[in-house]
C-alpha cells in the first residue's frame, strides 16, 4: 500500500477511536452527572510525515539537459581550441608563391573558424549564466517565454522566434 493510503487509514482509525471514546464519555457523564475528564493522548513518539521532495517539473528537467549539453559543447570547443593552437602552422616561407598563398589562406581560414568558435563559446557561457540566474528561456526583446523546442535546437538563443524573425527581416532591409 502506498504511504498516503496507509497514513489516511491511520487517521481514519484515530478519528473512529475518538468518536467512540467521546460517545462513551457523554453517556457516562449523563448517567453519573459528573464532568468527564478530558481524554489525553498517551505521550508516544509520533512519526512526523516525511518532508516531500520538491517535484522537478518537465521544464526544469529540460533546462538541466540543456545545461549539460552546453557544458559538454563548451568543453569540446575548449579542447578543439587547444588542439588547433598546437597544430596551427606558423609563418612559413615557401619558395613557390602558390604554395605560400595556399598556406596563408588555410591559416586565415583556421583563424576565422576559431574566431567564430570564440564567439560561440562566449554565447554558451552567457546561456549557462542565464540558467543559473533563472532567466534562461525568456526573450530579451518582448519578455515572453521562448519555446522549449527552440531552446533545445539553439540553446544559446536570447530571442523568441517571432522577435528573431523581425530582427532578421530588419537586417535584410538594411543590407539593401
Amino acid at each position: 500500500m502506498p504511504k498516503k493510503q496507509i497514513m489516511k487509514a491511520k487517521q481514519t482509525m484515530k478519528v473512529n477511536k475518538k468518536t467512540k471514546t467521546e460517545k462513551r464519555s457523554k453517556t457516562t457523564s449523563t448517567k453519573t452527572k459528573m464532568k468527564a475528564k478530558p481524554i489525553t493522548k498517551p505521550k508516544t513518539a509520533e512519526k512526523k510525515p516525511a518532508v516531500k521532495a520538491t517535484k522537478i517539473t518537465t521544464k526544469d528537467r529540460k533546462l538541466q539537459e540543456i545545461k549539460k549539453k552546453l557544458l559538454s559543447q563548451k568543453k569540446e570547443l575548449l579542447i578543439g581550441a587547444i588542439e588547433a593552437l598546437n597544430e596551427l602552422p606558423g609563418e612559413t616561407v615557401f619558395s613557390d608563391l602558390g604554395d605560400q598563398a595556399t598556406a596563408e589562406i588555410d591559416r586565415n581560414f583556421m583563424l576565422r573558424l576559431k574566431g567564430r568558435e570564440r564567439k560561440l563559446l562566449k554565447k554558451i557561457e552567457e546561456a549557462i549564466e542565464r540558467i543559473n540566474q533563472g532567466v534562461f528561456g525568456i526573450c530579451e526583446k518582448c519578455g515572453e517565454d521562448i519555446n522549449i523546442k527552440r531552446l533545445e535546437a539553439r540553446p544559446v538563443t536570447t530571442m523568441c522566434i517571432e522577435c528573431k524573425t523581425v530582427q532578421e527581416e530588419e537586417e535584410k532591409l538594411r543590407e539593401r
